[in-house]
């Protein structure tokens, strides 16, 4: 039976401050699941630490909360033991662009089918607020008091040059526009990435919704989304941030596709249910 709201509601309350962007990711994470007719089942949802990894207690699914940074490896343990299931990864950008980003990267590279939701608030806020790989040079925080001197990362172009399949960027209170880049990340066969704009009202005060909608536009897909150079240069553009879907590769298969002995079953059909340990042990003794 298809997932119906019912089904994705948890006894505990979300504690999120008043305000912040996760409230309508997790509204339209729940959207897109019941919307894409999947079945409990056949999900999994893997959440990383931080504010948004607190979700793991705010939606009621098959689950695993990963130590810090470590989501996506988990993730693509669970995709190679199952390809039949749909592996999602939410995370912060601290989480999956700091403390995760190496395992990120091989993801992408790979092709690995996994969908990664990332809260980019450029903050590492459930710590108060620390600078993260993501706050931009000059940003002012516990943690660098005197400013970032850092530049930040483009997490789209990285993603792009290490051949993810499928890179895009939304922003969390266009709720209707995220649900759908959801929708065609999970549907997408290989590694997806969405990065959500987030506001964090206790911890960047700079950027709130305001500032959100008058620092970003609709991207105009007048171009070839498999072309990986144009898409690049896209990311890369000065001025207002674009949002939506900058490169998708159709073509290349995903990692578990190229596999041989994932041709008929997945690896736990194959994996005997009941195993005789004396097998094992009588050829030591």
């Amino acid at each position: 039976m298809s997932i119906q709201i019912p089904d994705l509601l948890s006894p505990i309350s979300p504690t999120w401050c008043p305000g912040c962007g996760n409230f309508s990711i997790l509204t339209a994470l729940k959207k897109a699941l019941i919307e894409l007719d999947l079945e409990l089942k056949d999900l999994v949802v893997l959440f990383g630490i931080g504010c948004s990894g607190n979700m793991a207690d705010f939606i009621k699914v098959n689950g695993f909360h990963a130590l810090h940074g470590r989501a996506i490896a988990n993730a693509i343990g669970i995709k190679l033991a199952n390809h039949r299931l749909k592996v999602i990864v939410t995370g912060g950008d601290g989480d999956l662009y700091g403390e995760g980003f190496n395992h990120l990267l091989a993801a992408a590279r790979g092709n690995h089918d996994i969908s990664v939701f990332v809260h980019n608030n450029e903050r590492y806020s459930l710590t108060t607020g620390q600078a993260s790989p993501a706050s931009k040079k000059g940003t002012v925080g516990k943690s660098t008091p005197q400013g970032v001197i850092e530049e930040a990362i483009n997490p789209l172009a990285l993603a792009i040059s290490a051949n993810a399949s499928f890179v895009a960027r939304a922003f969390a209170a266009q709720l209707q526009e995220l649900v759908e880049m959801m929708k065609e990340a999970i549907l997408h066969e290989g590694f997806s990435l969405i990065d959500i704009l987030q506001p964090c009202p206790s911890f960047n005060k700079v950027q709130d919704n305001k500032w959100y909608l008058e620092h970003t536009r609709a991207l105009k897909a007048d171009y070839d989304l498999s072309n990986q150079e144009m898409a690049i240069k896209q990311v890369l553009k000065k001025g207002p941030i674009e949002l939506g879907l900058f490169y998708r590769d159709q073509e290349r298969p995903a990692y578990h596709q190229e596999l041989a002995q994932l041709k008929n079953k997945s690896l736990v059909e194959q994996f005997p249910f009941k195993q005789d340990l004396n097998l094992g042990i009588n050829d030591f003794v």
